[in-house]
């Protein structure tokens, strides 16, 4: 759990950057939004979620 909310929290300061720098203009984070919100209605999301769970994982384990 406390993954997905610092992979949210990442997410959405990555947007608010992005915003502010010209680079993503509002109506293409409304958009990636309501993609967001469909996928997680999908027969995919529990293969999303499983993937950026072992995605975590995996760079969790990386020692430098």
């Amino acid at each position: 759990m406390a993954i997905t909310v610092s992979l949210l929290l990442l997410l959405a300061v990555m947007t608010v950057a992005f915003i502010r720098s010209g680079g993503l203009k509002v109506w293409h984070a409304v958009i990636c939004v309501l993609l967001g919100f469909m996928l997680a209605s999908t027969s995919m999301a529990p293969t999303i979620s499983n993937g950026v769970s072992a995605t975590a994982d995996m760079v969790s384990g990386i020692r430098p």
